[in-house]
């Protein structure tokens, strides 16, 4: 358990320092956001905010999982890189928009040949590892579901759709990293349940895996929890694609190494309701002419109801708490 604890504390000690170090960087460099004119008008004011500052956390996240991580390391490994390979993505739209000075960064056509990519090999990785398999564990039974040679378009499927929504959940101070840092907590809590019960089947090796993705999803906590430090209301620095992108792929990843993608949609409902909402607001606008959101994602049409920013953010919060809780009960 020492280590799991470790892993939490160091991951935050070092996104503060990091925090101290890269936002002035950031400031230096002009690396600021800019804010669409067609948004909320509260958040013009934001204009200029240091963006790309998912590097203030992704870096001390793989740093104390690289330092902590014990005995077998297949998971904690794929598990890295696949976060890694999505805050790339990021990164290379963020730089592209802010230091380059193109508006639209990457195509959307780049974004996501770049994003199939890491998950059909992550897909595939998942399906050919005699440990985790084609089957996935489903909600509040003892079942597994055996999905065959499907289990690679699936997995891929799950895998954008969830990095995607995490990308549209960072939209407000706070919000995308309030929200990973209760899931991270759930998943870490899972991930040592997971080792344990590995380990009374005699199973030591996947044991040793489960404990290091609970000392990765520790770590991710950590660094979300020091990231707030910045980027809770008014932000210091906004995470950008970089950030959004990143932390998807670390959520997804423990969900198909721990054989749950189908908790996703409970304990990450936040970032699917977001996702969903912008799939309507678009289809309903493109076939009728009318908005069923005041804007979207969702968090801003609460927005544009009145609603302080604060208060939405510790809503969706309070809501992930509750879909957590209810995550570990279908376990």
């Amino acid at each position: 358990m020492e280590p799991i604890i470790h892993s939490v504390i160091l991951s935050l000690l070092l996104t503060l320092i990091a925090g101290k170090i890269s936002i002035p960087m950031l400031r230096r460099f002009k690396f600021g956001q800019h804010v669409r004119d067609d948004g909320p008008s509260a958040h013009l004011k934001k204009e200029g905010t240091p963006t790309m500052g998912g590097i203030i956390f992704l870096i001390p996240l793989c740093i104390t999982v690289l330092l902590l991580a014990q005995k077998n390391l297949d998971f904690v490994v794929v598990a890295v890189l696949v976060t890694i390979g999505f805050a790339l993505i990021g990164f290379l739209d963020d730089y592209i928009k802010i230091a380059m000075k193109r508006s639209l960064g990457l195509r959307a056509y780049q974004k996501i040949i770049g994003q199939i990519v890491i998950a059909v090999i992550f897909a595939i990785f998942a399906y050919r590892h005699a440990d985790i398999g084609s089957s996935i564990y489903i909600p509040f039974t003892t079942k597994k579901w055996d999905l065959g040679i499907w289990y690679i378009p699936f997995i891929v499927f799950v895998i954008i759709g969830t990095v995607n929504s995490t990308n549209l959940t960072d939209g407000l101070d706070g919000l995308a990293s309030g929200v990973t840092l209760i899931v991270a907590i759930t998943f870490c809590i899972i991930s040592i349940f997971a080792s344990v019960k590995a380990s009374d089947e005699g199973l030591a090796y996947v044991a040793a895996n489960y404990y290091n993705l609970g000392i990765f999803a520790g770590a991710l906590a950590g660094s979300c929890l020091g990231f707030l430090r910045y980027n809770v209301y008014p932000a210091q620095v906004f995470m950008g694609d970089t950030g959004s992108l990143g932390i998807g792929g670390a959520v997804v990843a423990l969900a198909v190494l721990l054989k749950m993608p189908l908790f996703l949609p409970i304990m990450g409902g936040i970032y699917m309701v977001e996702s969903i909402s912008v799939i309507i607001q678009v289809t309903s606008y493109k076939l009728t002419g009318k908005r069923v959101f005041k804007m979207s994602p969702l968090h801003h049409h609460f927005e544009l109801k009145g609603m302080p920013e604060t208060r939405v953010v510790t809503m969706f919060m309070i809501i992930t708490v509750v879909l957590c809780l209810i995550g570990l009960l279908g376990v």
